[in-house]
């Protein structure tokens, strides 16, 4: 509900005007968020308490130089600085200054699709039509540490809500949508740099201010069945 307010707060408070509002409303409804929260968290974004949020974005590296990337949304700057901090510190990791990771990825659209919602080819077709950049699917049922089966459609930044809706109309409403960081190469990580990765990025997570981890680890199954959890 912050980022729907936020997002209110940053243009108009109509879904249909406002595409960043659009995007998280969508992801809200796709969450189950009752009808009443989402128009209160919209109506919230013309009361004084959400003059104060900002968002930051901070960088680092965990073990083995694996890149993080961590993204919040807070009313007090020097907390949210100090628990990102102290959690990569504690971790094995440490904080970089900006842009000295993010040089490294692309800022893009992610939409994800359930494997119901479709065959690999007529995902595919319908993501060629909306104008797209790429697709993958994945049906395969998942291991401990992958997310469920499904396809996750790319975009262009810009072209994400134009893209999302195309496809909406032919798959009908997707599992989620988002403007993400994707890594343009993988690091390579095994042993024990994994557990210490896994607890600095659910030290990281547990962060009440802390919207969004990316990291950009490639780890085998049997490393990240060992040290999940």
């Amino acid at each position: 509900s912050r980022e729907i307010t936020v997002a209110a707060k940053s243009g108009m408070p109509d879904p249909a005007m406002n595409p960043r509002l659009r995007l998280a409303v969508n992801n809200a409804k796709a969450e189950s968020m009752p009808k009443e929260n989402i128009e209160r968290a919209i109506k919230k974004a013309s009361g004084g308490e959400v003059d104060a949020m900002e968002e930051i974005r901070y960088e680092g590296r965990g073990p083995g130089g694996v890149q993080v990337i961590v993204e919040v949304l807070t009313d007090n700057r020097n907390r949210a600085a100090s628990g990102v901090r102290s959690a990569f510190a504690k971790n094995g990791g440490a904080l970089g200054e900006s842009g000295s990771v993010t040089f490294m990825w692309d800022r893009v659209g992610k939409i994800d699709y359930p494997a119901e919602a479709g065959t690999e080819d007529a995902v595919m077709e319908a993501a060629i039509e909306a104008g797209a950049q790429d697709v993958e699917s994945d049906l395969v049922k998942p291991d401990i540490y992958e997310d469920a089966p499904g396809h996750t459609i790319w975009t262009a930044f810009e072209d994400l809500n134009e893209v999302a809706e195309a496809m909406s109309k032919v798959l009908g409403d997707p599992k989620s949508t988002a403007i993400v960081w994707k890594p343009q190469s993988e690091i390579d990580l095994e042993g024990d740099s994994v557990g210490v990765l896994f607890k600095l990025l659910d030290a990281l997570d547990a962060e009440d201010d802390v919207q969004q981890v990316y990291s950009n680890e490639n780890i085998s199954d049997e490393d990240a069945a060992k040290y999940a959890g």
